[in-house]
């Protein structure tokens, strides 16, 4: 009766979302329309969820634990109060690193990395999970005291959450990263109450492209987080800098004083990235465990606390009084400008400590932080080069903000417009927008890596313009394994081996017992090994020389993936196992499966260029017209081969893109759920082809 009551709401399961992806798959307006309303509405609420997160962690781990930590040190000795923030930012680090890796690993760090690796990788896939493991990951590493901000987590959190909800419709690739693209942007908007910073956050660092299509529906997104974001909260509960007065530029110094500003915010930048790389460098050779990394940092990051307070948390405060720096007296100004720049090189420092070395939080706040220190400490200096000729040190702090985190991110016009969206000061609009476009020139001409993209180096993704994915990464350990596969048991005798290995000529092979599960692996070596030392081989099993501790990969990893394992053991072969039965091998990857599936994905990458530029001249002489569809689950082409389905007369499939590949179409290729169709007719039999398309998908 169970069984059957689960078939039913499976089913129904199953109806529902077929029936709505149907909809929303065949609608070219209200689909796309209702999926950003949706999806804004839920990115608004992980805003404000991951406010109460980080809020809730501050007092637990900030007001209480470490208020009682620092009356046991200060009990102890009372030079010891003031170190309570190393041991509260360790152990903050210690929870996230803990969970994180537990529950899903990629939660760790910035966030808007693993959100482009998904887009460009994955088709915009993004686990469910991940959202509730990164917000969670998030309170502890920024509620703890970590230098850390909560914008780059609610990206990945809006778009885990836009993602899922696409591929539970199963929409199509394209509708996925619109999901997921609709919410980075909510909640960015959400999280700043700056709804065109979201949609320009988006469209500059994450999907890196501008279309009406995008923009529009990205906006939407936008307003909608924002609506709920503040229907939930208070007035107080987001960032808003009110600044005492209007700034506006004094003269030609005080605009060419700004443009150098721009100059500087670009070194600035690039030290902040350099950084970055260098923490995750050191954190990730250093130390092993995803676990311990965060705690390590944590340490860091809490002596640093100890040294500047200020650098704690994102450091919404410490931007608020640095805005409002007015003239400082003659005999303070050097003072005042070397704190500032100390301010920035802690911020910066703690910053790289925490996001580097695996704790969950954004750098989006900390080079806003970076930039009014690094502003402010130039405005300082500013006065004593031009006294009287130039802006206040708040109206630098401005206009760092926007110049040093538009050089990390290579965003200009988000760093200008979430300036103005903050601080309502539309005066100091022509110095913010010459400094901002000047430092961001000077950071691409240094190094084409923003402060995001410079993590995907190693992955082999590159974005430069345009945008382009190793074709390594294009492939996946499914693709290029062997399916057919030899085994050994492994009770069987050594002398049984030794003529499985002089009949086969094979160097290796996986051993599994009784029930089929995988053991270890053997190899030839192992059997020369045991001769060498004495072993009899009439009493020694395969059990008993196999390798015990296997590498093994899974099918949905790419080629890279699968190579690095490769050249870090020196293994010849791999076990591929089911990620559902990590105990069942389900194919055998060998070094040369990745040569041939490489040479292989080349040749198909040729031959699809060759056959797009064919159909676009043939549409244009012929005046023909695409039509695509995506499979549903029980459709009725699903597991069907293209032989067997009678497409209408004049129809010609061109592609099936399944996944982030596209298919060279054959007559036995077999279609599965899922499947992005890409047809072919000419416009009078554009209708007839489409309604026969509603029938089989």
């Amino acid at each position: 009766m169970l069984d059957r009551y689960r078939e039913i709401l499976f089913n129904g399961y199953n109806g529902i979302a077929g029936t709505l992806s149907k909809r929303l798959r065949t609608s070219e307006t209200t689909g796309p329309l209702a999926l950003s309303l949706v999806v804004g509405m839920v990115a608004g609420g992980a805003a404000v969820a991951l406010r109460w997160g980080v809020d809730a962690g501050t007092w637990l781990f900030q007001k209480r634990l470490g208020g009682d930590i620092g009356e046991v040190l200060s009990w102890i000795s009372p030079s010891l109060g003031g170190l309570w923030p190393v041991c509260v930012v360790a152990f903050g680090g210690l929870c996230a690193g803990l969970i994180s890796r537990i529950f899903a690993p990629e939660a760790q760090g910035h966030g808007v990395p693993e959100v482009l690796a998904a887009i460009l990788r994955d088709g915009g896939r993004i686990k469910g999970r991940v959202a509730l493991v990164k917000l969670a990951a998030s309170a502890f590493t920024i509620g703890s005291g970590g230098s850390a901000g909560k914008e780059g987590p609610i990206v990945q959190i809006g778009a885990a959450a836009g993602s899922r909800l696409a591929q539970w419709l199963r929409l199509s690739d394209r509708l996925i990263i619109l999901g997921a693209a609709c919410g980075a942007a909510g909640g960015i908007s959400a999280t700043f109450n700056a709804p065109m910073a979201g949609v320009l956050f988006v469209l500059e660092v994450v999907l890196r492209r501008f279309t009406t299509r995008y923009f529009g529906l990205v906006v939407i997104s936008s307003l909608t987080a924002t609506v709920t974001m503040r229907a939930m909260s208070g007035a107080g509960d987001y960032p808003h800098f009110i600044v005492a007065q209007q700034y506006e530029p004094v003269g030609l110094t005080d605009l060419l004083l700004f443009m150098a500003l721009g100059l500087v915010c670009a070194l600035g930048a690039r030290f902040m990235i350099a950084a970055m790389d260098h923490a995750d460098h050191l954190f990730s050779r250093g130390i092993s465990s995803m676990m311990w990394r965060p705690t390590a940092g944590g340490l860091l990051a809490g002596a640093a606390a100890c040294v500047a307070p200020l650098v704690m948390g994102s450091g919404y405060e410490a931007i608020r009084e640095a805005l409002s720096l007015e003239q400082a007296a003659s005999d303070a100004r050097i003072s005042l400008a070397l704190g500032l720049f100390a301010l920035f090189v802690a911020k910066v420092c703690a910053t790289a400590f925490t996001v580097g070395s695996g704790g969950s939080g954004g750098v989006f706040v900390p080079a806003l932080f970076a930039g009014a220190s690094l502003g402010g400490a130039f405005g300082v200096a500013a006065e004593w080069i031009a006294p009287g000729q130039v802006s206040p040190p708040g109206a630098y702090a401005l206009v760092g903000m926007s110049a040093l985190f538009a050089a990390s991110a290579h965003a200009p016009m988000t760093g200008i417009i979430l300036l103005v969206e903050l601080t309502d000061n539309y005066g100091i609009i022509l110095p913010l927008m010459g400094a901002t476009v000047l430092a961001t020139f000077a950071s691409q001409r240094i190094s084409p890596f923003s402060i995001y993209t410079s993590r995907l180096r190693d992955r082999g993704i590159e974005l430069h313009e345009p945008a382009e994915v190793n074709l390594m990464d294009a492939v996946t350990v499914s693709e290029a394994m062997d399916e057919v596969f030899d085994r050994v048991s492994d009770q069987m005798p050594l002398t049984d081996l030794i003529e499985i290995f002089q009949r086969s000529h094979e160097r290796g092979y996986p051993v599994v017992n009784a029930t089929g599960d995988l053991v270890g692996i053997v190899a030839l070596r192992d059997v020369e090994e045991a001769i060498l030392r004495g072993r009899n081989p009439e009493t020694t099993t395969t059990g008993d020389i196999c390798t015990r501790r296997v590498v093994v990969c899974r099918p949905d990893q790419t080629l890279t993936e699968a190579l690095s394992m490769f050249g870090g053991h020196g293994f010849g072969r791999i076990p591929v196992i089911d990620p559902e039965n990590p105990k069942r091998v389900i194919g055998m990857l060998r070094r040369g499966n990745i040569l041939n599936a490489y040479l292989d994905i080349w040749r198909r990458s040729e031959k699809a260029a060759v056959r797009d530029e064919l159909v676009r001249i043939t549409r244009e002489q012929q005046a023909m017209t695409l039509v695509t569809a995506v499979v549903g689950m029980g459709a009725p082409a699903a597991f069907k081969t293209l032989r067997e389905l009678r497409f209408p007369e004049g129809a010609l499939v061109g592609a099936i893109r399944r996944g982030h590949e596209t298919l060279m179409p054959k007559g036995d290729t077999i279609i599965h759920p899922g499947d992005e169709l890409v047809l072919l007719t000419t416009r009078d039999r554009e209708e007839a082809l489409r309604a026969w398309v509603r029938t089989v998908t």
